[in-house]
């Protein structure tokens, strides 16, 4: 994506089209926090028509008429919709053809902050770039309970002083729940989920001064974070990197800039300068990450920066924090939210900034629902309230760098680590000189390389991008695969928690002790490598060595993540094996060796983008290394040394990987330097989704308008998935070609079956 979806954006931060960019400081209605709702003064008197945008799936905005004392644009309202009553947005005018006499009126309007119109027309524009409705797009922005209640006080417990009469294992899985919150309060329900006991545990550790019962109230604004503290002391590249940002930030209009800066050069440091700019301004911040894991850590570090932790939005918080959340960035009362890609459609009342820290990073691709990029979504977000966006990468997205190279968005480079640390040499493993057992993936030359790490006293890992033990669980009798009921895909023995698990839909089955097709006993056997068989292999060649497995699905909350990361920090390993978790943005002192066990393992099949990405993920993980004092050392385990990708990772030459790669997707007339649009059939008979996909291309004239093309219908890569069976086509077309709405004149001409479901994934990431 260049410009965000459907802007031409002026260096000034205004927009070229004309529309008026609105001032965060001066819009709204009231005073914050002292109640909203009609005010003297209301747009719409008392029985207007207005349109009133809910998040029901209905597609379209309704039509009510204004509650006694009147309501504005903006306003957050309670409207009947059949026997229900839901709630909703003041849109604007109403402007349906139904009888007025028969409208109803809004029941109620809630004391909520009014939404700003930035935030309407973001939700608008980013619904038209990807094409989804604007009851969807509301849902995204309403991610919170209880938003319509009335402001009220709540029962909420925290970790007393007492200790237990006497200790079961209840009462401790209480107090470590309470002692992971860090001094935060829950609700009862909250606490007895969090720690699977019944409410009358909790109970009775108040009884006995264990557990502080409090009541509370429901929302209150966040700890203030002081933006005049004095961060770490910053090396002269840092310094320079950080003044660039703090005068962008300080310029109060929008802007894009990219900060690359090679892995361990401080990135982090660099941006929360902007932050404390964007803080100092009065203006509210956002901070992207990637991974709920890096959560912990990150907030660590802004804590030591700005005095007190920021608020957080992701799946691992609390539903009853996610509404506090929600109402103090509506209300201003929080400065800086740290979150997933979800918190880019959070009421800000001021956005002044978004930081979108790994920009380059898969995660931020929605890949179900709504199908948007938050990366790009931020440039859109930024661009229609003054903010700056800083995008932070060591191995930037080729459609980023493209920018930067375009001059659409500035960039500053940090070319060296900070501090005495260098970065890591690097040298390729050649697997078709090495001397290796069957059934083993270690080579000698790397279990050399390990040995001498350990004997050292440091840290090696191993990476290898495959959860589970094994990929693929053969019958040796008959050749049976054991794959999903549900799916076209192998289900993937998961070792450790002696189950086999479908990647795919998520279903689940125990290893079975004969094969569900001959029913011979004894003959099943696990075929290829994951992290755990990885272990297995570990544990035998390094008998003596302490081994930790870091994989998602290994742990059974980020809590439990996080521990053994800093465990793993702190010394308490001396292999870690990982997948591409390892690869994002841990610090771990004593590692100084890393090993790639299949480092050709992203180059295999058509993905547009396996190049890419197998360069980023490698460097990213060689970056894991020596980033302390000690020097580090990567080695890259190919059966294909000289593949282009290869060499590149090895030479260090980015910007000629990056040179190539853009002359290569120009010349073809790929993203960035194209469009691309994904068209996803699904029905639960195959013959259907056929059917409808070739009449489908056949009446592609809407798209051959616009010089579009269209590839397709094909079976997907995963052909069925949930017992659906899909079908995809691929439209691509020019740079500049109005594809969202030649796509939608083109899916317009033809009725959808009803079992059949159509989704169209602009700028897909993926091809599954």
């Amino acid at each position: 994506m260049g410009d965000p979806p459907g802007l031409r954006v002026r260096s000034g931060g205004g927009l070229a089209h004309g529309a008026g960019l609105l001032n965060p400081a001066k819009e709204g209605c009231g005073v914050f926090g002292a109640g909203y709702g009609a005010e003297i003064g209301a747009e719409f008197g008392a029985g207007e028509r207005l349109g009133v945008l809910t998040t029901q799936p209905l597609g379209r905005i309704l039509d009510y008429l204004a509650p006694e004392g009147g309501c504005s644009t903006g306003d957050w309202v309670e409207v009947p919709l059949g026997p229900r009553r839901v709630m909703g947005v003041v849109w604007g005018k109403g402007e349906g053809s139904f009888d007025a006499a028969k409208l109803r009126p809004v029941g109620r309007v809630l004391d909520l902050a009014p939404m700003r119109g930035e935030l309407r027309d973001f939700l608008q524009r980013a619904g038209d770039y990807t094409l989804t409705s604007l009851p969807a797009m509301l849902r995204l922005a309403t991610r919170a309970p209880g938003l319509g209640d009335a402001p009220a006080s709540r029962r909420v417990y925290r970790r007393g002083h007492g200790e237990p009469d006497r200790m079961t294992d209840a009462r401790a899985r209480v107090m470590d729940a309470l002692d992971a919150v860090g001094g935060a309060a829950l609700t009862l329900s909250e606490l007895s989920q969090t720690a699977g006991v019944s409410s009358s545990v909790v109970k009775g550790l108040v009884t006995q001064g264990v557990v502080a019962e409090e009541e509370a109230p429901r929302d209150t604004p966040f700890p203030h974070l002081d933006p005049g503290l004095a961060g770490h002391a910053l090396s002269p590249g840092q310094a320079e990197a950080a003044a660039k940002l703090r005068a962008s930030v300080g310029g109060g209009r929008y802007g894009t800039t990219l900060l690359k800066g090679v892995t361990g050069s401080g990135k982090t440091e660099v941006y929360l300068e902007a932050v404390a700019e964007c803080l100092a301004q009065g203006r509210q911040a956002l901070v992207l990450l990637p991974e709920i894991a890096l959560t912990a850590g990150f907030l660590t570090r802004v804590e030591a920066r700005f005095g007190a932790k920021p608020a957080e939005w992701h799946s691992g918080v609390t539903q009853t924090e996610r509404r506090r959340v929600w109402r103090m960035v509506a209300e201003g009362g929080a400065q800086l939210v740290v979150g997933a890609r979800s918190a880019l459609f959070l009421p800000f009342r001021d956005l002044g900034l978004i930081v979108v820290d790994e920009e380059h990073d898969t995660s931020y691709k929605q890949e179900d629902g709504v199908l948007y990029n938050a990366r790009d979504m931020a440039v859109l977000r930024a661009s229609l309230c003054s903010a700056q966006v800083v995008l932070a990468s060591a191995t930037p997205s080729l459609e980023t760098w493209a920018n930067a190279e375009a001059g659409k968005y500035t960039r500053v480079d940090l070319p060296a680590r900070f501090g005495a640390a260098e970065l890591p040499e690097m040298r390729a493993i050649d697997m078709r000189a090495e001397a290796l057992e069957a059934n083993h993936w270690i080579s000698p030359s790397l279990q050399s390389a390990v040995r001498a790490r350990i004997a050292a006293g440091e840290q090696a890992l191993l990476f290898l991008n495959r959860r589970g033990y094994a990929p693929v669980t053969i019958c040796r009798a008959c050749g049976h695969q054991i794959a999903c009921d549900d799916c076209d895909a192998r289900m993937v023995e998961h070792r450790f928690l002696k189950r086999l698990i479908c990647h795919q839909c998520g279903a689940e089955k125990p290893i079975p002790d004969k094969c569900p097709a001959c029913e011979v006993e004894g003959k099943l056997a696990p075929v290829g490598p994951g992290v755990e068989r990885m272990a297995e292999e570990v544990a035998e060649r390094f008998p003596d060595a302490r081994v930790a497995v870091l994989s998602s699905d290994l742990f059974s909350s980020a809590r439990a993540l996080k521990a053994q990361i800093e465990a793993i920090a702190e010394g308490g390993a001396d292999i870690i094996i990982g997948t591409q978790l390892v690869a994002k943005g841990h610090n771990f002192p004593l590692l100084t060796l890393v090993g790639v066990i299949d480092a050709d393992l992203g180059l295999q099949g058509s993905d547009l983008r396996a190049a890419e990405r197998t360069f980023q993920l490698m460097r990213q993980v060689a970056g894991r290394a020596g980033r302390a004092d000690k020097p580090g050392e990567a080695l890259l385990q190919t059966f294909q040394p000289d593949h282009p990708v290869i060499r590149a990772i090895l030479s260090g030459d980015e910007e000629g990987f990056w040179r190539a790669e853009a002359a290569e997707r120009e010349a073809a007339g790929m993203p960035p330097y194209g469009k691309l649009a994904g068209i996803i059939l699904s029905a639960p008979e195959a013959q259907p989704v056929f059917d409808f996909g070739a009449e489908l291309a056949r009446r592609d004239a809407p798209l051959r308008a616009i010089g579009a093309t269209v590839f397709g219908p094909a079976p997907a890569p995963i052909a069925r998935i949930r017992g659906r069976h899909r079908v995809r086509l691929l439209v691509k077309a020019p740079k500049g070609a109005p594809l969202q709405a030649a796509l939608t004149r083109w899916v317009r001409q033809l009725r959808q079956p009803p079992n059949l479901r159509l989704v169209i994934d602009i700028d897909p990431q993926s091809f599954f």
